[in-house]
């Protein structure tokens, strides 16, 4: 069981914590309690194995949870757990294009505790309505500017009923000046859109900026490279899961999913569309000549079709060779009318024309191999050529194939710095989905990795030992009941 460092350091703490009053506990248990811990014959002496002595506190104990506090200089931390939306503004406009009530931002959101792997104390933001527009926004503590310092961005997700069609992905809204959290909607500028993204089978990990165009100021949204894991297993499996982007000045960037990287790339290389555009690009005045040639091959004109070359021979003829199957009746149809058939009472003949019984196999045919007329099987035909060609050669006059000439780019230009992005001062969900209890917590920006990672320690860290200590219950309550069956 590997163990990442942050949250190994948080298990150091809370054995060194637990560990008297664990063993004393343990030693008082019943004989029906400590069934609890015993594995099958084939495991150690003790029962316990490797990650039982790794989750041991979380396995017997109750752990005792601690808002987490960062660590360092941050832009915005949010854990929700005074259960409280104070600082979040609910949007009051509508979704631009779209009809009647469903224009309406009026999605409903609640502060809660995970419905499985409860960690007592720890609460989260739960978007609570299914097919509803959902938007919620919160301010930073001061404005992110992008200069010579990285920017980390990570939170928590748990898609608690799964996830049919929807996101679970924030935006940092641009500083624009005119910001207003009450009129946030789809159309809101943003600088980056990070998180997770599903519909239908289509499994999206989003890292989106908007890219200022130097020449015309226009904004055009970037997409990073699709992640390189199968993300399948993080919208299914009920877990919380802990998403985190790290973008350098550098123009590197890196995305992961549980402290572990999932894509990583560079702004200037790696982004759909391309952040620069081409230098040169097709003169769009240019067209191919009439007279170019673009054949590679060319039939032989010096080629003859040879005398004995037959064009009218068929492809298929009967096999001479075949013979009639002994026992084939030939006075005897494969389908006759059925005699047990009677002409409906309403049948008109007038108007229906004469009735006929409808056919059925012919009885006498089951037996034999065969009735009616016998013919021969048709086979390929040895002889057949069809129609004759002349041999292809290499064409003396291919020019190859014909491209238009290269001209200047008139909307050239040359950003280098693509980090240096519009500063946001806002975080914002704005969501729509067809499932509803999508969990979100811990929320934390800063320019500091490390912050980032002790975070993550003492909340999504603890919240999967609780989860693996869960699993572990689980799974010994099943094997003891295989035992007593």
């Amino acid at each position: 069981m590997k163990l990442e460092k942050g949250w190994m350091w948080l298990l150091l703490l809370l054995l060194s914590a637990l560990a008297v009053a664990a063993v004393a506990a343990h030693e008082k248990e019943s004989e029906a309690d400590v069934s609890d811990v015993v594995v099958d014959d084939d495991d150690d002496d003790m029962g316990l194995d490797e990650e039982d002595l790794l989750l041991y506190p979380l396995l017997y104990h109750q752990v005792t949870y601690k808002t987490p506090v960062p660590t360092g200089d941050v832009y915005f931390a949010e854990t929700f757990d005074d259960g409280s939306l104070d600082r979040w503004q609910l949007s009051k406009t509508v979704k631009e294009d779209a009809d009647g009530d469903i224009a309406k931002y009026d999605g409903k959101w609640a502060v809660e505790q995970l419905k499985e792997n409860k960690v007592p104390g720890d609460q989260g933001l739960v978007l609570k309505s299914r097919a509803k527009h959902h938007a919620i926004s919160a301010m930073l503590d001061k404005p992110f500017v992008f200069k010579d310092e990285p920017l980390v961005i990570q939170y928590e997700v748990n898609f608690q009923d799964g996830i049919d069609c929807g996101g679970a992905y924030i935006k940092l809204l641009s500083d624009t000046g005119s910001l207003n959290l009450e009129q946030f909607h789809d159309r809101t500028p943003y600088t980056i859109m990070f998180g997770p993204d599903k519909c239908g089978e289509d499994y999206k990990l989003h890292f989106i900026f908007r890219h200022k165009n130097p020449l015309n100021r226009d904004m055009e949204e970037k997409h990073a490279k699709r992640a390189d894991v199968d993300l399948k297993k993080f919208y299914t499996d009920k877990k919380t899961h802990l998403y985190t982007l790290l973008l350098n000045p550098d123009n590197s960037y890196e995305l992961f999913i549980d402290q572990s990287s999932v894509s990583r790339g560079n702004l200037l290389e790696d982004m759909v569309p391309p952040v620069n555009p081409p230098k040169e690009i097709d003169d769009p005045n240019d067209s191919k000549p009439d007279d170019w040639d673009e054949r590679a091959k060319i039939p032989d004109p010096e080629a003859v079709k040879p005398d004995d070359w037959d064009e009218d021979a068929p492809a298929k003829i009967e096999d001479p060779d075949a013979l009639k199957p002994e026992g084939w009746l030939d006075d005897e149809s494969e389908f006759v009318p059925d005699p047990n058939a009677e002409k409906p009472e309403d049948w008109d003949e007038e108007m229906d024309g004469e009735w006929e019984a409808p056919q059925i196999p012919n009885p006498a045919c089951e037996t034999a191999p065969g009735c009616g007329a016998w013919k021969r099987p048709m086979i390929n035909n040895p002889q057949y050529k069809g129609k004759w060609k002349a041999p292809l050669v290499d064409n003396p006059n291919y020019q190859g194939v014909w491209k238009p000439r290269k001209i200047l780019n008139p909307d050239y230009f040359e950003d280098l710095q693509p980090f240096r992005m519009t500063p946001f001062k806002a975080l914002g969900l704005e969501l729509w989905s067809m499932t509803s209890d999508i969990y979100f917590d811990n929320f934390i920006i800063t320019s500091h990795k490390e912050v980032a990672d002790r975070w993550a320690s003492d909340s999504w860290g603890l919240k999967k030992l609780v989860a693996s200590a869960n699993e572990r219950k689980k799974r010994r309550r099943r094997k003891r009941r295989r035992r007593q069956q």
